[in-house]
């Protein structure tokens, strides 16, 4: 079975409200996670959090309203590459680099990882490879994080049949076994931006459900609460977000599978040296 373990690489703040309906003004820390996923078949990433490639990407042009907008916290000692060396793994021992979505605190630390093989959902790449300046800030894409290669190392998750999940994972009922040993299936989840993908983790303790920004705090989910209406002025549509959210919030009360979100402030990630 796969294990899986969680890296915090930065973090950004913003109101509580804005992510939970009446949970007031107060600044809220939304780590950003990267989770790494050990299988027979090799080892993959779940996204990839912030990178010092971030801050150079915002520090000009439109883009510095990404960063203005999104105020981050991030220093070397969180690099993803330079916390999975401590590890055990080097940057060339990951198989594949899982991409749930193209928004820049999950994609920045691409360049760190010259020799993975890339998934993502086509119809997400479709939608943001074009785009540049402020259309690209409205999506949160930051070109310049992309590796130059990226053409040649993308695969698409669309490329993988679908196949049935176990009844358990109701209302899931299909995903893409991108392991290729039933380890990790891949879920659509919309609403959030286009594209958006979710997987599901078989490990020995049961299956886990990696939901990205499918929700931003775990409260949603678990009570059926969404984000504040501005949000939706930067996710992709909202009627589709909240089916999806009412599909996380069934599996969370059947209690057949843990689902966790990429901006849960919760202390299971691999600590860093040196800080709390």
């Amino acid at each position: 079975m796969a294990s899986i373990t969680a890296f915090r690489v930065g973090h950004c703040t913003h109101p509580s409200c804005m992510v939970l309906k009446g949970s007031g003004l107060a600044s809220r820390c939304f780590p950003s996670r990267a989770y790494l996923i050990a299988t027979r078949a090799g080892l993959y990433l779940w996204d990839t959090g912030y990178a010092e490639h971030f801050r150079a990407a915002t520090s000009k042009g439109v883009y510095r309203m990404y960063a203005w907008v999104t105020p981050i916290s991030f220093d070397d000692s969180e690099s993803l590459q330079g916390q999975l060396r401590a590890h055990g793994v080097a940057p060339g021992d990951i198989h594949t680099l899982l991409l749930s979505h193209f928004h820049a605190d999950h994609i920045a630390g691409l360049r760190d990882f010259p020799r993975a093989r890339l998934m993502a959902s086509q119809t997400g790449w479709d939608a943001v490879r074009r785009l540049s300046g402020v259309a690209a800030v409205r999506q949160a894409f930051v070109p310049e994080l992309l590796p130059n290669d990226i053409a040649d190392r993308l695969d698409f998750v669309e490329s993988v049949p679908e196949t049935a999940l176990p009844a358990a994972l109701l209302p899931f009922t299909h995903g893409r076994d991108v392991s290729g040993t039933g380890e990790i299936y891949i879920v659509d989840l919309p609403g959030h931006a286009i594209g958006h993908l979710g997987a599901f983790v078989l490990q020995d303790s049961g299956w886990t459900l990696l939901a990205s920004d499918a929700a931003w705090v775990p409260e949603s989910f678990q009570q059926l609460r969404g984000p504040s209406e501005l949000s939706f002025l930067i996710q992709h549509k909202r009627a589709p977000y909240y089916a999806t959210l009412n599909r996380l919030h069934q599996l969370h009360r059947s209690g057949n599978a843990q689902i966790r979100i990429t901006h849960e402030d919760t202390a299971d990630y691999v600590p860093v040296a040196g800080r709390p």
